[in-house]
């Protein structure tokens, strides 16, 4: 299969973390390098991940999570320069039989972007409050106040 993104990286994100694999395809005699760390999921932690992806030169990101704890590394991520993030779905990525685990998952997921086989999933642009329009509750008579 050829190589789309040479330097990919695949995150399986949790509540607690994310398993962040950065695989750098060889050249020549050099193996391909897949290094797998985990990150934590506290947002003041994540700009340290970005620093991490943008010193390792990566192009890719693909990640997947449970619920909406991907938001924050996806938001973070996004306007990296360079960079394509890319939300899948874990029912598209889980069709390889075998053992399931964080790190698994987060290496497999760099090996189908390092190849390109994914699909990115719709994500809704992130919310502004100075465009998202009145407040529908703005009016709304609170019983129990008192006047």
């Amino acid at each position: 299969m050829e190589v789309v993104h040479p330097r990919c990286a695949g995150m399986d994100v949790s509540k607690k973390d994310a398993k962040v694999c950065v695989r750098v395809a060889g050249a020549g005699r050099r193996k391909t390098v897949e290094t797998v760390t985990t990150r934590g999921s506290v947002t003041g932690q994540i700009p340290a991940l970005r620093e991490h992806l943008v010193a390792e030169h990566v192009t890719c990101v693909v990640m997947e999570a449970t619920g909406d704890y991907w938001k924050p590394f996806y938001y973070l991520l996004e306007d990296l320069p360079g960079v394509e993030v890319m939300l899948v779905n874990a029912r598209h990525v889980k069709t390889v039989p075998g053992r399931k685990s964080d790190v698994a998952d987060a290496t497999r997921l760099a090996q189908l972007g390092a190849h390109g086989p994914v699909r990115a999933s719709f994500v809704p642009p992130r919310a502004d409050p100075a465009t998202a329009g009145p407040d529908p509750n703005a009016d709304r008579d609170h019983r129990g106040a008192s006047s």
